[in-house]
Parts: C-alpha cells; structure tokens; sequence
C-alpha cells in the first residue's frame, strides 16, 4: 500500500508511549523439537508452507569475549512454532536444508545476527529471507527493534523479559517457549499485516511531524 505522508514525516513510538499498551500474547501452539526425530516431522510439516517467521536464541554471556553458539531456531507459521533446541539436536542437515531452501520465504528482524551466530554451528548460505528492517522504511517507520514494531503497527506491547534468560537450559519454561514463538511469529505477522495493505501510516497515532526547518530547509 503506498503511503499518502510526506518523505519528511517519520513514525516512531517512544520508551514512554511503548509502555502504556497491553501486554500481547502468543495466540498460537508451541511445539518444542528437541530430538532428531521431532525434527524429522517438524520440518516435513514447514516444508508445505510458502512462507514462515524466523528467530534465534542464544545463551547471554556476561563475560567479555566470549560468545556462545545458538540454541534454539524458532520457526512459525501463523499458528504454530517450532522450538529447534539446537544445543540439544544440533545443526541437522535437514534444518540446514530448510533454511537454505529458497522456495520458502522466511521473515526475520536483524537477520545479519541471526546468521552470524547460526554460521558459528554451520556454514549455511540462507536462501529467501526477508528482514523486516528493510520493508518497514517503505512506511515511514524508523524505528527497527520488534518490541516497537509490533507496538506501532498492533498497538501492543511484547514482553522482553525472558530475553536474558537461559537457552540452554535442561527444559525452557513456559514463558521461555511463550517468548520465543512470540518472536519468531510477530516477525511473519507484521509482515502479511503489511503485505495485505492494513497498515496504513498516514493514520498512525505515532508519526512524528518534523520541525519547520527541518520540512523546510533554507537554501
């Protein structure tokens, strides 16, 4: 949908306005795949979807230097996501198959860490992904994190709290397996809102109107 703003107007939601909104909640099913054969089935079920969300976990180090491998691949449909506990199964072949497959699109958010950090377990070329960072500038949206993404386009607000939490725990928690989804499937849900032409920016309640010097600049 094309926007009717001028270039010069932006939208952004500020740390305040961000958390005045309700809190949003993963509406879908979280299924944790953590052996080599719930790997097997969860893939041949994505195999059949023309697009999915994408996200990563890795386990925080608080020690300068050192950086650990990723943990868990979250990938979604629009009701389900899969927990890949790659601490546990590894980078199986078929997962790596999945995220090299280019007839699949995959949606993510600052994909460049996401690789990064998957390139340390396994030399992948990613094939078909779209990161959100580059579609959300054809809407006058500047800010870039997904907490305020989904706040300026949904009105509400993720939870970040499990963020520094454990990955690489025994058994992830609840909220955990709840964070994680949210992540991975708030990626492919901003983008079909988008796609579909529901979002439209001349009507955001967050644009930000640019001083007059600014719309207007001296020669």
């Amino acid at each position: 949908m094309a926007s009717t703003l001028s270039p010069d107007y932006k939208i952004s939601i500020s740390k305040e306005q961000l958390s005045e909104l309700p809190t949003a909640s993963y509406p879908g099913k979280v299924v944790v795949v953590d052996s080599p054969e719930k790997a097997v089935s969860a893939l041949e079920e994505l195999r059949h979807q023309q697009r999915v969300g994408f996200d990563t976990e890795t386990r925080p180090s608080f020690r300068k230097g050192k950086v650990n491998q990723v943990a868990l691949v979250q990938i979604s449909t629009i009701d389900k996501c899969f927990l890949f506990r790659i601490n546990k199964i590894g980078m199986l072949e078929g997962l790596c198959k999945f995220i090299e497959d280019p007839n699949i699109e995959k949606v993510g958010l600052s994909l460049r860490d996401d690789f990064s950090v998957l390139h340390r377990s396994s030399p992948l070329i990613p094939g078909s992904f779209i990161d959100l960072q580059n579609i959300v500038l054809q809407y006058h949206i500047i800010d870039t994190g997904l907490q305020r993404l989904y706040g300026i386009i949904f009105g509400q607000r993720i939870s970040k709290g499990q963020r520094l939490s454990n990955w690489e725990a025994p058994h992830l928690t609840t909220n955990q397996q709840l964070y994680a989804a949210m992540d991975a499937w708030a990626c492919l849900r901003i983008y079909d809102y988008l796609c579909d032409g529901k979002f439209a920016p001349e009507k955001s309640k967050y644009i930000v109107t640019p001083e007059p010097d600014e719309e207007h600049p001296a020669n």
